[in-house]
């Protein structure tokens, strides 16, 4: 029973008559309960009959309502429609553009990983070949190494060697020879100087400078005076320094002395000559602590030279011998000076004849020009005249003096 009830209380017009009749019973039985009148019964019948009129307006205001229904039920279901139908638009181009976001995203990582991949390529191999030049360089390095290593080698056979020389007088004098052979061909003419000339006394100088006279040809002879100068480094006391030293002044004295008497011949040699020592630090220290020494030496016309100022010396020389050479050649100098005043008076008077020629052949060419000038001008009047057919009178051209 319950199910069956359930749609008429649902339904709000059937809701509506059971409850009228509902009214209608209990109104009957009141009435005949009560045994009323027939005015009442009227009343009660015009009652109904107004309750009626209203069940029939709320049927139709049911059906109204319920028609209503429908409409608002197929609105929703459009609205419901044309929303799902938006939303699934929507979706759709969400999806696109997420697709082609997605897409783009893809390009451009491939790109960049692409672009990543070149500049990576890029730094590996800009870092081999940095490896390979680093590697390169570093074999240079190893091999340049290698090669000092030998000089170094050499280098120690050689100061083995020079040991072995200055160890000994003759190969000591040999190798003061040689320095000052290197220094003197380097500084002056090779006819200018004389290895091992022999004087008139049999003395044999080293070399013979020779210069003009005065001051004449002059000697210069090598001496070294290693022992007494290692003697001198090596002291290790005071006392042994000042022996030393004092044993190195007694060794120049007497290679001043043997200089002086053997290479200064009056008539013969300059009134002078060089002492030529081939080390600097003798050179030095003889300055340095034996300065009377050395003035010992000039007042014996004994100068003593390293190679250093040797080379000084010897430039005042070159200089010396050409100042003798130029006195010896000022007659053919003049000579030639002359011949040369005789060419420059030639080549002047062949310039002005040459100025002559190129002045008439400048107005040779401006009178050319004008007659090529005055030739176009005919020419181009010959090629504007008209030539008529009508046999009529010709019009001069041109004036014959134009």
């Amino acid at each position: 029973m319950n199910t069956v009830l359930a749609p008429l209380l649902e339904d709000p017009a059937a809701l509506g008559l059971i409850l009228g009749a509902v009214a209608l019973v209990l109104l009957l039985l009141s009435v005949i309960r009560a045994g009323r009148s027939a005015r009442v019964t009227e009343a009660l019948a015009r009652e109904i009959r107004r309750m009626g009129g209203d069940m029939d307006r709320l049927g139709e205001g049911q059906t109204r309502l319920a028609g209503s229904l429908q409409t608002v039920s197929e609105t929703a279901a459009q609205t419901q429609l044309r929303v799902l139908q938006t939303v699934e638009s929507r979706l759709a181009e969400v999806q696109r553009q997420m697709g082609e976001r997605l897409a783009d995203s893809g390009v451009r990582q491939q790109r960049s990983i692409s672009e990543m991949q070149e500049r990576m390529q890029e730094v590996l191999n800009g870092q081999t070949q940095r490896t390979a030049t680093s590697l390169t360089q570093l074999q240079e390095r190893l091999a340049t190494i290698d090669r000092a290593q030998d000089n170094i080698q050499k280098l120690s056979g050689d100061v083995l060697s020079l040991q072995d020389i200055l160890a000994n007088k003759q190969r000591r004098g040999a190798f003061g020879e040689i320095q000052l052979h290197d220094i003197v061909s380097k500084a002056l003419p090779a006819d200018s100087y004389t290895w091992q000339a022999t004087l008139s006394t049999g003395a044999r100088a080293d070399c013979l400078i020779h210069l003009p006279d005065p001051p004449g040809p002059i000697v210069v002879d090598a001496k070294f005076p290693l022992e007494a100068y290692e003697t001198y480094v090596a002291a290790q006391t005071p006392e042994e320094a000042k022996r030393a030293l004092s044993g190195l002044g007694q060794a120049v004295r007497k290679h001043i002395r043997d200089i002086a008497q053997k290479y200064i011949l009056d008539g013969e040699t300059a009134d002078g000559a060089l002492m030529f020592l081939p080390s600097e630090a003798v050179y030095a220290e003889l300055h340095a602590r034996l300065s009377h020494v050395v003035r010992e030496g000039f007042a014996a016309r004994v100068w003593i030279v390293s190679p250093t100022t040797c080379m000084a010396t010897l430039n005042t020389m070159r200089a010396v011998l050409k100042d003798a050479r130029m006195r010896d050649q000022a007659g053919a100098i003049r000579r030639e000076l002359g011949l040369l005043h005789g060419d420059l008076q030639r080549l002047g008077d062949r310039v002005g004849n040459l100025d002559r020629h190129f002045e008439l052949a400048r107005r040779d060419v401006e009178q050319i020009r004008t007659s090529a000038e005055k030739a176009g001008r005919r020419s181009g009047r010959l090629h504007d005249f008209d030539f008529d057919d009508s046999g009529g009178d010709t019009p001069a051209l041109l004036s014959a003096g134009e």
